[in-house]
């Protein structure tokens, strides 16, 4: 059985020192219980009790960083059980044998392939390197790469020495190297333990995968991220395979595959399908897909994607209460009052700047629900509104009086002008109306 929080905290060092991120020893024995942290951050445990206490603290998926970004550490199978952690990464590749201009070029357009979506910014997440001359030529892409782009790289070759090259570019900056395999590995091993960087291992069947993993664990190695070739699979078999892994990882807590899975659709992957092989890598289990190459337009529903899955489903998506200035309104602008629900905001902010006319949108802390919800749950009150108008000083920016409030709530209206003084102004029911609402306004 595994150990509680409580058999842990007795054999920790109980200094309470704080130095493991969290205040007391009894706190950090309960997250290793619940497979939350990692008994490597204390530094004051022994050999003997790390031995002890490592089948039974340390998290099913290890937590792999590729530069800042960071990928596995999950711990379920399905995110209602609690959530997942880390997101899918996408990494676009640039091939060596590109001349300076065009890699630079490419660089940079990866570099700017980011999308904002109810405030969450995202896009490629990493650039992958690939060698396709000698060593002297991967150094250089790398260098030219690396100048041109502030995402973090993968240095993609099955050559130990070509690796190195690029290694002694932008190791500071940890890149994740790609990949070891059964002709490679204890070399590419060493070269990750030499320069501290995180290894990629490939391999075309799971017991060839396993054996890889206690080779690269042999060399020193904790940071290793995992490719069964899924990219050149059937889908059926690709999906089967995602879900065996991640079930052999967080249920079965086996450690030789307690780590991040990747998809390299470089590998054989048909253009017709890279797509819908990234979807499902995305909605089952894929910490990191590499694309020789994806439209921005494909590459935007997958982000999407990407967003509904990892986002948590225990905490609503919200923005900060306040006072925000669509468009450049000025004293004489309306002002209109909405919930801090992100896709609430957004979209209304969206309608307002349709519409061209400028305003000023109040945003009230309804705890992340929408309009209707919160009104529903007592959290969008006309004292709530009136606090809100108080607190942004909302007066002192507008010379009018008049408020619009959404006309899903036209039932607050009495009150709230009883509560400020206000003239109130039933506005539309749906923000979709709101552009022609707004124009009719401001000609009247």
């Amino acid at each position: 059985m595994p150990m509680t929080a409580l058999d842990i905290f007795k054999l920790l060092p109980k200094k309470n020192c704080g130095e493991c991120g969290v205040p007391t020893c009894l706190a950090f024995a309960m997250m290793l219980a619940n497979k939350q942290a990692e008994l490597t951050k204390c530094p004051y445990v022994s050999p003997d009790v790390v031995e002890q206490l490592e089948s039974s603290a340390s998290p099913p998926m290890r937590t792999v960083k590729v530069g800042d970004i960071e990928i596995g550490g999950e711990t379920e199978l399905f995110r209602h059980e609690k959530k997942f952690f880390n997101q899918t990464a996408y990494a676009l590749i640039i091939e060596d044998d590109l001349d300076d201009q065009s890699i630079v070029e490419r660089a940079k357009k990866l570099d700017a392939m980011k999308y904002e979506r109810i405030g969450i910014v995202s896009g490629v997440d990493l650039i992958g390197v690939k060698a396709k001359g000698d060593a002297q030529r991967f150094s250089d892409a790398v260098t030219l790469v690396n100048d041109n782009s502030g995402l973090p790289l993968v240095l993609m070759s099955e050559d130990p020495e070509v690796v190195e090259s690029g290694l002694k570019v932008v190791s500071k900056s940890k890149p994740l190297i790609y990949a070891g395999s059964t002709n490679n590995c204890a070399s590419m091993a060493k070269l990750a333990k030499e320069y501290a960087c995180p290894l990629a291992l490939y391999a075309d069947d799971i017991d060839e995968l396993v054996s890889l993993s206690e080779v690269a664990k042999s060399e020193g190695i904790e940071d290793i991220v995992l490719d069964l070739n899924l990219g050149a699979k059937p889908l059926r078999q690709t999906l089967e395979w995602l879900t065996i892994l991640r079930r052999l990882s967080v249920k079965k807590l086996f450690r030789p595959l307690g780590f991040p899975v990747m998809i390299n659709l470089d590998n054989g992957a048909d253009v017709e399908t890279q797509a819908i092989r990234a979807a499902i890598g995305t909605l089952k289990y894929t910490s990191l897909i590499i694309f020789k190459d994806l439209d921005p337009a494909r590459l935007y529903p997958l982000t999407t994607l990407r967003t509904n899955i990892y986002t948590d489903p225990q905490a609503l998506i919200q923005v900060n209460p306040g006072l925000y200035e669509i468009g450049k309104p000025n004293r004489n602008s309306p002002v209109i009052v909405t919930s801090n629900f992100s896709l609430t905001y957004f979209t209304v902010a969206s309608d307002i700047e349709a519409s061209k006319v400028p305003a000023h949108l109040l945003v009230v802390d309804t705890e992340g629900l929408s309009v209707m919800t919160a009104f529903a749950a007592d959290k969008f009150t006309p004292e709530k509104i009136a606090e809100t108008l108080t607190e942004y000083k909302v007066a002192d920016k507008v010379d009018h009086r008049k408020l619009i409030i959404p006309g899903m709530i036209a039932m607050l209206k009495m009150k709230l002008e009883e509560l400020t003084g206000w003239e109130v102004i039933v506005g539309v029911k749906d923000s979709s109306a709101l552009p022609k609402y707004l124009k009719e306004l401001s000609n009247g």
